[in-house]
């Protein structure tokens, strides 16, 4: 039940299809205000139920936020479970989260969900504390809810802080590695992207948010170039700021990114307004400002080729590829390397043989791109590598900072091109 265009009742019941509904029928509509009431107005209310009766079927979804009485007066009107857009929602991130993390992300979500719709019903956590907090004299059964579900929210809070250290630690072993995050409206091919570009076996379904919880694989680019790609969930419009702030320490990975990568299935109709959503929740969570480069995905379903677009400045911009068909790749990773090149250090080095130790720490993180003995006995490396790692190297091997020959901008275009055949 909705009161949008095609194309968001279109999404309204896929998402119902991801939920695990099957759609029986639709009631949609215009209405400037609505009724503070139902939602709907008196016709639309009786067309509704007549609907509910003649189908049999036991939830109606509404594609828009519900008060708690709306939703209680539609539930009576009709004998059926009512869901909004951000119940149905958490709904199906509550059935797919898989990590220990992810399934306390949806729980703090449905919590805060839940605090602005009291009915009742939130007793049962009592029991979790052994008979701790029952109900005072003159406590209401709704206060008693309210410091109920305030309390495990607090829990649950200090428990995804607890996580967030945790994940600190991981990126502090990460330094030196750029991070590139995927990311793109739900059901793009983003998961599909991911696997065809590392060779990861995460899932991939035609459906939206088959994929909750982020994932990492280490990217290789041409010269050698290392990165890390994440695959993050899947943005969608209205997306519940319950759900943004639970999920806040996984996007956090993207606000801390190198590089976007914003993938769009440019075969669906609307591609322009999920453009426009993705970019506004990317603002919302403080990644607005990072370097983005958008896919546009399922070019085989356009009969189009691969291509590179560029910026005024050169730089790349919009890359055409086939995820499915795994083409336009080469071009991917051209453009990718384009931007986390800027992080790099090109240079080169002499060394001795007695440090042998430094020359095994450089191959060990793939900085080495050449190397030729001299006539003078010492060794000349090619390097590439990122700033924080030669600091950290140099800080390691008590390596003098003068024996660095950095190379210029145009130099390393050039040595970019022979090395890609250019």
């Amino acid at each position: 039940m909705g009161q949008d265009g095609p194309g968001r009742l279109e999404e309204l019941v896929e998402l119902a299809r991801a939920g695990g509904y099957e759609s029986k029928g639709l009631v949609s509509g215009r209405r400037l205000v609505p009724t503070p009431s139902h939602f709907l107005g008196t016709g639309k209310v009786e067309e509704l139920v007549s609907l509910v009766q003649a189908s049999g079927c036991a939830t109606v979804v509404v594609n828009h936020a519900l008060t708690s009485v709306q939703a209680r007066n539609l539930n009576q009107e009709t004998g059926a479970t009512i869901l909004d857009r951000t119940a149905l929602i958490l709904e199906i991130f509550s059935k797919r989260a898989q990590s220990y993390e992810g399934k306390l992300q949806v729980e703090l979500a449905r919590l805060r969900y839940a605090a602005s719709r009291l009915v009742r019903g939130w007793s049962h956590l009592e029991r979790q504390k052994g008979g701790i907090g029952l109900r005072g004299p003159g406590e209401t059964q709704l206060e008693t809810d309210r410091r109920l579900i305030a309390r495990r929210v607090s829990t649950l809070e200090r428990r995804l802080r607890d996580f967030e250290k945790h994940r600190a630690i991981e990126r502090r072993s990460r330094v030196g590695v750029p991070l590139v995050a995927l990311v793109g409206y739900t059901n793009v091919g983003k998961s599909t992207l991911f696997r065809a570009w590392t060779g990861a076996q995460v899932p991939v379904a035609d459906q939206l948010f088959a994929t909750l919880d982020p994932t990492w694989r280490q990217l290789r680019l041409p010269f050698g170039t290392r990165g890390i790609l994440v695959d993050t969930v899947g943005f969608i419009r209205d997306l519940p700021h319950e759900l943004v702030a639970a999920f806040r320490a996984t996007l956090s990975e993207t606000r801390l990114a190198s590089l976007i990568i914003h993938v769009v299935d440019v075969s669906a109709p609307g591609y322009r307004s999920q453009i426009e959503v993705v970019n506004e929740v990317l603002e919302e969570i403080g990644a607005g400002a990072i370097p983005r480069i958008e896919v546009m995905n399922k070019i085989d379903r356009l009969g189009r080729p691969p291509a590179l677009e560029r910026n005024p400045d050169g730089m790349p911009a919009r890359v055409w590829v086939s995820a499915g068909q795994r083409t336009g790749f080469d071009l991917l990773a051209e453009a990718a390397l384009a931007y986390l090149k800027r992080e790099a250090m090109w240079g080169s080095v002499e060394i001795d043989d007695s440090e042998g130790a430094f020359r095994s720490a450089l191959y060990g993180l793939g900085a080495v791109r050449a190397e030729h003995r001299m006539e003078t006995g010492r060794t000349e490396m090619t390097l590439c590598l990122t700033s924080v790692d030669w600091a950290r190297l140099a800080h390691r091997f008590h390596f003098p900072p003068e024996r660095w020959r950095a190379w210029d901008l145009a130099r390393w275009d050039m040595g970019y091109q022979l090395a890609s055949g250019g």
